[in-house]
């Protein structure tokens, strides 16, 4: 009998381990999300080559899974807090309601007053006084710990809802990792080489559009033009420092950028600035000005202005941490102009030994300049 117990013994405590242990501890996640994050650190300063690029994305997807598995540690953490502050305001408010409940009996029949006329007895109207007042003061103390009950209720019931808010970012997140890891393997197709000239093509595109908006460009006046004359033709296809069919539009002051967004209206739409078209996690896509577009609706939106979803998430956050203007694209390769002004016709000859083509507009009522770039003319 004695064995048996010892072998029940042994296997509840094997039991407990391995169901227990599998889940890691705050502390033990806690140390593995800083293993990751320094390694992200150290593989970023490595050379960009595809398996370093690789690693790094399998890097963030587990340092992301991780952060998830914390934040759900945490979720269920809270929850077992909620629990037992929802069962401690409910037994504080029956007890609270039963006190008011028997307090008000107990003056409505036998006030002290009332006591003493039918009493006479003072020494026993002080009593029944003081023993009032100790039921006031118990009552008191116990509304106190009611309303801090709900207090804390309703704090812990918000920062659940902020975890939970977090969760989804995270998930998100991971999923655009996945996706992004995904994407990179199909277009290299697992190729050093072809890796090698994506990023080849994205720094000589990067430094060209650099160059044009610095004056470098070489370009010859076209003159005046009426706003939503045809200026140009999209580039169909692969062309100079670009894969595939966009218009790269900018807007400018001297050699300054501005947001394009701020001055384009309001039209219709195909968001494929993110893991997919259509998908939930691409750049916003705001416009809150008047100017026309320089293609024709619908858009199809390629990447954003600023810190991008292609940044974050994609091999071009190698080459640049900021996107000058936006991408976008239609079914018809017409470019035109935004406003009235002066057109100018130039390119610039990249690192890679072709010339990226451009228009650029001086716009006749404005020190602005938009510059619209893989076009024909």
């Amino acid at each position: 009998m004695v064995k048996k117990v010892t072998l029940l013994l042994v296997l509840i405590a094997l039991f407990l381990r391995t169901g227990f242990l599998l889940a890691k501890t705050p502390g033990e996640l806690e140390q593995e999300i800083a293993t990751y994050e320094k390694e992200l650190g150290r593989l970023n300063l490595q050379a960009a080559t595809l398996a370093n690029q690789i690693a790094q994305y399998d890097a963030q997807i587990k340092l992301t899974t991780l952060r998830i598995e914390e934040i759900g540690q945490r979720i269920d953490l809270i929850a077992g807090r909620i629990s037992g502050l929802k069962d401690s305001v409910e037994s504080l408010s029956a007890v609270h309601t039963q006190r008011v409940v028997e307090e008000y009996k107990y003056y409505r029949v036998d006030t002290p007053l009332l006591f003493f006329i039918f009493n006479g007895d003072l020494s026993a109207v002080l009593k029944h006084y003081t023993y009032l007042r100790r039921i006031q003061n118990e009552d008191a103390v116990i509304l106190s710990r009611l309303t801090a009950a709900k207090d804390n209720y309703e704090n812990q019931k918000k920062e659940q809802e902020k975890l939970y808010e977090q969760l989804k970012l995270q998930e998100t997140s991971l999923a655009n990792q996945k996706k992004a890891k995904a994407n990179l393997l199909t277009i290299t197709k697992n190729d050093e080489k072809k890796y090698q000239n994506l990023l080849a093509s994205a720094r000589a595109e990067f430094e060209a559009i650099q160059a044009i908006i610095s004056g470098k460009g070489t370009e010859t006046e076209v003159g005046d033009v009426s706003e939503g004359a045809t200026i140009a033709t999209i580039i169909q296809g692969a062309s100079c420092n670009s894969s595939g069919s966009h218009l790269h539009f900018i807007v400018g002051v001297g050699d300054q950028v501005k947001n394009p967004f701020e001055y384009l209206s309001s039209v219709s739409v195909q968001n494929c600035s993110g893991s997919s078209c259509g998908s939930s996690d691409g750049d916003a896509f705001n416009p809150s000005g008047s100017w026309r577009w320089p293609i024709s609706p619908t858009i199809k939106f390629m990447q954003g202005y600023g810190l991008t979803w292609g940044i974050k998430n994609s091999w071009v956050g190698r080459i640049y941490s900021f996107h000058n203007g936006i991408d976008i694209n239609s079914s018809d390769p017409a470019v035109r102009a935004v406003k009235t002004g002066k057109l100018y016709r130039g390119s610039y000859g990249g690192s890679v030994g072709c010339r990226l083509r451009y228009v650029r507009l001086d716009h006749a009522d404005s020190d602005l300049e938009t510059y619209y770039l893989h076009v024909n003319y």
